[in-house]
């Protein structure tokens, strides 16, 4: 019978491997149609009656784009939506934030010292606060303040601090900056599911029943799409951040991530103002490097306690009592310790991998999993160069983690 844990890593491998790609492919086509909005010729009278146009060459052919400010006088019959990268994106998102951080709960959505809660009151925060920050933010954007977009921009990054301050008062500080792009991403893909695909159906109905369409609709999806412009590249840093604990497990998280989208908004203004051919605003990259140095100067303060003293769930005391706990404890502590601790005494790391610890044989319990696959089953941990684990060392592993499941069973 196929190794269950194997099955289930190999699973969450191929959600992570779709949601990688399917973001590829929203972020690749989201940031070709900013630029090419924001390069097209509009100082051209063109007989097509079109707003504006572009000459590009890619794969050795030219290409001649035209926009339409409101819609052709004809709709086409092979029209092309561009939704679907959005869409699936944000379902392998959620599938993967489900079998990580749900089906994990106890390991990497809860931190005792932070808040004490059960793993179902914790997945109920998280699915609750992402419809909240769609909810707010949809309600800002129809508020008055959709007609003054900086006044807007600025109200709306106030509201993700808030929610950074809030996620890292809850959750453990990885999830807390996961959660941060997830709430992002959601806000981004349901612009585009309730508002920007949505307003341009009612363009298209109203030109194919013969109406000349309202360009209310236009102008209301360009604001939308101009937000996730912005916020594409901070979604990103929050992603990858759960593989690095100096941007999640430090006091300051909730600022560095904070300091993440202000950086978002600088590189971006610097690529959209080259791409409408209003100059090269350097400053915005002096004033990124400031940003990240300042973000890297804050990630060297204490860590958070997420990991350090972390109680045992039930799957935890189970491996704790599972046949050759104490001489797995001692392989990890001998072999693996030396980096993944508190404070690191192997030189040149200076945060445990991951923000893993296991310095203790209660976090070495609550780490089973993933001992077992990088040890245990695979050579990925340790590296070579940092210390050899004996193949009879990494059975002995297999063997413990084998016999804790299998009570189990």
């Amino acid at each position: 019978m196929p190794d269950p844990t194997l099955l289930s890593d190999w699973l969450e491998f191929a959600v992570r491997w779709l949601h990688v790609v399917t973001a590829i492919a929203w972020i690749g086509s989201s940031f070709y149609f900013i630029a090419l909005d924001l390069g097209l010729h509009r100082d051209r009278n063109l007989a097509s009656g079109a707003d504006g146009e572009e000459w590009q060459v890619h794969g050795g052919g030219f290409y001649h784009i035209q926009k339409y400010l409101v819609a052709p006088e004809q709709m086409p019959g092979d029209l092309v939506w561009f939704k679907w990268e959005s869409y699936a994106t944000w379902l392998s998102g959620f599938a993967l934030l489900g079998l990580v951080y749900y089906l994990g709960a106890g390991l990497f959505l809860i931190d005792p010292a932070v808040m004490d809660l059960a793993p179902w009151q914790a997945i109920a925060i998280s699915l609750a606060s992402l419809l909240a920050a769609w909810v707010i933010y949809d309600l800002l954007c129809r508020s008055p303040l959709g007609e003054n977009p900086t006044l807007l921009m600025i109200l709306l990054y106030l509201v993700l601090v808030g929610f950074a301050l809030f996620y890292t008062n809850v959750f453990t500080g990885r999830a807390a900056l996961l959660h941060l792009g997830a709430i992002t991403a959601t806000v981004m893909s349901a612009n585009v599911f309730l508002v920007i695909i949505p307003n341009q159906k009612i363009v298209v109905a109203d030109l194919v029943a013969g109406r000349r369409p309202d360009p209310k609709y236009g102008k209301i999806a360009k604001l939308r799409s101009t937000h996730n412009n912005y916020l594409t590249l901070p979604v990103l840093f929050m992603m990858l951040s759960n593989h690095y604990p100096l941007a999640f497990a430090t006091q300051w998280n909730w600022l560095i991530a904070s300091l993440v989208f202000l950086m978002g908004v600088t590189i971006r203004h610097w690529f959209n103002t080259r791409h409408a051919r209003k100059g090269s605003p350097w400053w915005t990259w002096a004033a990124t490097v400031l940003l990240f140095l300042v973000i890297a100067w804050l990630s060297a303060a204490p860590t958070t306690s997420a990991d350090e003293d972390a109680r045992l769930d039930p799957a935890a005391e189970r491996f704790a009592a599972a046949p050759g706990f104490d001489e797995v404890t001692g392989i990890v502590l001998g072999n693996c310790s030396m980096c993944h601790a508190a404070e690191p005494g192997f030189e040149g790391i200076a945060r445990a991998p991951k923000g893993v610890l296991l310095e203790t044989p209660g976090q070495i319990a609550a780490h089973a999993r993933q001992i077992y696959l990088q040890a245990g089953i695979s050579h990925a941990m340790p590296p070579p160069s940092a210390s050899f684990l004996d193949p009879l060392d990494r059975a002995r592993i297999a063997a413990w983690f084998r016999a804790a499941t299998a009570e189990k069973g």
